[in-house]
Parts: C-alpha cells; structure tokens; sequence
C-alpha cells in the first residue's frame, strides 16, 4: 500500500468522524449554535426552515441512491462509500442545525410533573438509542469498517443478520428512539413542531426506502423477519435471538 492511499484512508476516516459524528453532536445539544439570526417574521422563518430541512432531505435523497454512489465509484475507490456518504450527509445537517431559526412563538411549554414525565420519556429514548446502536454488531455509521480493511490489507466482510436486544421487538429501533426524542419535549415553538413533524416524516420514509435494501441484502431471512416483528411500535412477543451461530 502506498503512502498517498494511507493519507487518503485517514482523510476519509477524519472527516467521516468530524461531520458525520460531529453534526449529529450539533443536533443532539439541543438549542442551535446560529452563525446568522435573521429578524424575520414568522412566517419568514417557518419558509426558511422549511428549506433548510428539504434541502437536507434531498441532499440525502440523492447521494443514497445507486446512480450517485456509481459515479462516485468511478472517481473513488468503493471502500469509502460509506464515509463519503457519512461526511456528505454531515455536511448538510451541519449545514441544518448552524442556520436554523429559532421562532420566538411557543405552543407549549410544561411544568412539573407533566415536564418530569415527558423528560423521562426523553431519556428512554436517549438510552434505548445507545443500546440499540450498541446491539446491531457491526455497528458502523459512518462507513469506517472497509476502509480499516483496506488499511490492513484485509478484505472487509459485511456482517451476519443479527436479532437481539430491541430488534427483537422492533425492526427499526434507533428510528423509533429518535422519533421519541423528537416529540417527547416540555417546551415546544412553531419551528420545533415543524422541524418535527417534517423530520418524522422523513424517518418513516427512510425506513420504507431502508428495507428494500435490506430485502435485497438478507432476501428471505429478513422477509420472514419483516413479517414477524412491528416496524417502529412494539406490540408483539418479542422475536427468537439470532446471533452468528443461529437462533437461540
């Protein structure tokens, strides 16, 4: 392997790690860190976050499907997919949370024990999140896991179909938690419900779009699984563990 190919396997992997790690950090902190206010009205404001979140989703759109990911191959080696995917998307919800406009009309605001209760619901979420992410193994958002191959000049092997933890109950579980840290908030302002409501519906979109690459990748063995386990609301027995060896 020559020097130039590891500069680029650790460039790839620092802004993998920088923009699609870090602007999910953005977004989890909460109040948006502004470059720009704009003193606009309202309704100026709602148009413009509007934008903002469809300009994210066809940014996402786009560099998802095939044909952009084949145009990419042919510049870039295929093993940084993944990060390129991972660093293009972070660069749009960068993008997202650094010009989002706050609106100063609040719809509700919560005190008490009905705050305490929609906070608990906020944390569920924040740590069923971590422990869904933690469960699907190998975990690998961002892309890394082939260009870590490539450095150690080993062939990467995608991992086997895996069932535990809340898979078990739901085919889509980290989906699931972001939807409850979206809507489970005491304080509540015209463009925070209209970045949720925008912003759910993606998800739900996203989730269609994510199992007909599943479908593709497992065939039968995630049709079955798709058949037996709710895709975002739990309301069945929980589905056999499948691990590496098989099912437990």
């Amino acid at each position: 392997m020559t020097q130039r190919s590891k500069l680029l396997d650790y460039t790839f992997i620092v802004l993998a790690i920088v923009f699609g790690a870090g602007s999910v950090l953005l977004l989890v902190i909460g109040e948006p860190i502004r470059i720009v206010h704009f003193n606009w009205s309202e309704q100026n404001i709602l148009l413009w976050d509007t934008f903002l979140s469809l300009f994210f989703f066809a940014q996402h759109s786009i560099t998802v499907r095939k044909f952009f990911r084949q145009r990419v191959k042919m510049i870039f080696s295929p093993h940084y997919d993944g990060a390129i995917y991972a660093t293009t998307s972070g660069i749009a919800l960068t993008i997202v949370v650094l010009f989002w406009q706050r609106s100063q009309v609040s719809l509700l605001n919560l005190q008490g024990i009905p705050r305490l209760i929609v906070s608990t619901f906020s944390f569920l979420g924040v740590f069923l999140f971590i422990l869904g992410a933690s469960m699907l193994r190998p975990f690998d958002p961002l892309g890394l896991g082939p260009i870590r191959a490539h450095l150690r000049e080993m062939k990467y092997r995608q991992g086997p179909f895996i069932i535990r933890g809340p898979y078990r109950w739901v085919r889509h579980p980290l989906y699931a938690c972001i939807l409850v840290m979206f809507w489970a908030n005491p304080d509540m302002t015209t463009d925070q419900l209209l970045f949720n409501v925008m912003w759910s519906g993606w998800i739900i979109v996203a989730t269609f779009l994510e199992e007909r690459d599943l479908i593709r990748e497992f065939g039968d063995l995630y049709k079955q699984y798709q058949k037996s386990v709710p895709m975002l609301i739990p309301w069945k027995y929980p589905y056999p563990i499948i691990n590496k060896e098989g099912i437990k």
